[in-house]
């Protein structure tokens, strides 16, 4: 996936589906390690394949979406969220997420996606005692019957292929097998899906409407089913935005600000966005499910071993349930993040909140 020299890697993970896998034993786990931590540094985003993902659980998935989101706005308005946990539906214009960077909209209007959003609970991790606030209930919409069983499925395998992933990052960060299932065992995972709202056909955009603002995300990584229509742009190194779509039958995986910190950058917490889904000078739909493993809510996310040059400054630690917290307040009540956000540095580099479109 190239677009005017950005390239996001496309990377075979097979390797790593059987048991026991890891690069101590097998050499193509090896060849898989290192080509993670070369698309990890160069640029934060990487498309897989070999993934082993069921495509009845893709298919069940957009068919859910679709289930969902054709009911009317008041029928799905019963299943808003509740301000203080990260379960069920939000309308329309109801968020922003470039302020998780504390960056205001370049025209001061929320994002155009609706999305709902499901996750782990507290009931269903066993001989934890984990606090609601980042374990909370889900709140299933009993209108659409098809949309809890297919959602289930997918979720399932997704936390699968989350560690199995892990292992793999594991290996590419050369550090000893098993080094963050402490910090993994009872993982904050949500699925949150978006569909964006813009009537299809012909429409006339006005100024710089955003389908969802300028953010990293918040945890460890993030796996992304999308639509192959145009919409998702990445922040690259050269300060450009490039689209990005995935290949056929690939799944998006991007870092997010927890493996960024672990890793003092050496790693990229990419910034993205989404812009209105045009084609032809017509609005298209598109619909996306972002899979969020975030690492358990009382892990301390600080430099990894061997991070830090000699002199540098790392960054200070922040358990991973605080790290949300910060974002979350940003993006859904407008709070800006304390301190300093090295990603907000970089968006304003680049022009944001517009930026510069490649």
């Amino acid at each position: 996936m190239t677009t005017s020299g950005f390239t996001v890697p496309t990377i075979d993970i097979g390797p790593y589906l059987a048991p026991g896998a890891g690069a101590s034993t097998s050499a193509d786990c090896r060849t898989v390690a290192e080509a993670l931590d070369r698309a990890c540094r160069d640029v934060g985003f990487v498309q897989i394949v070999g993934h082993g993902m069921d495509p009845d659980a893709l298919t069940g998935l957009a068919s859910a979406l679709d289930e969902f989101f054709a009911l009317p706005l008041e029928v799905k308005k019963r299943y808003r969220r509740d301000p203080g946990a990260n379960r069920g539906y939000s309308p329309p214009k109801s968020e922003s997420l470039s302020m998780s960077l504390g960056i205001p909209s370049a025209n001061r209007m929320n994002d155009f996606y609706e999305a709902f959003v499901i996750g782990t609970e507290a009931a269903d991790v066993v001989g934890e005692d984990l606090p609601e606030s980042s374990y909370a209930a889900n709140n299933w919409p009993d209108a659409a019957p098809g949309f809890e069983p297919a959602v289930r499925a997918y979720f399932t395998r997704a936390q699968e292929l989350a560690r199995t992933l892990m292992t793999a990052f594991t290996d590419a960060l050369g550090l000893p097998t098993g080094y963050f299932d402490p910090m993994i065992d009872h993982s904050i995972e949500a699925l949150k899906m978006n569909n964006y709202a813009l009537p299809e056909g012909e429409i006339e955009l006005a100024g710089d409407l955003t389908g969802m603002g300028a953010h990293t995300d918040f945890g460890i990584l993030t796996i992304l089913w999308a639509d192959r229509v145009p919409g998702l742009q990445v922040l690259g190194s050269d300060g450009v935005w490039h689209d990005v779509q995935p290949e056929e039958g690939a799944l998006l995986i991007n870092l997010g600000d927890a493996m960024a910190r672990w890793t003092n950058d050496r790693w990229m917490s990419t910034i993205h966005r989404v812009d209105p889904p045009v084609a032809d000078g017509r609005i298209i739909r598109r619909r996306s499910a972002a899979f969020f493993f975030d690492g358990n809510h009382d892990a301390v996310i600080e430099t990894l071993p061997g991070m830090l040059a000699e002199g540098e400054q790392g960054y200070p630690p922040i358990t991973v349930a605080e790290n949300i917290a910060a974002k979350i307040a940003g993006f859904r009540s407008g709070v800006a993040p304390e301190g300093d956000l090295r990603e907000t540095a970089r968006v304003l580099a680049a022009g944001q909140p517009g930026g510069v479109s490649g």
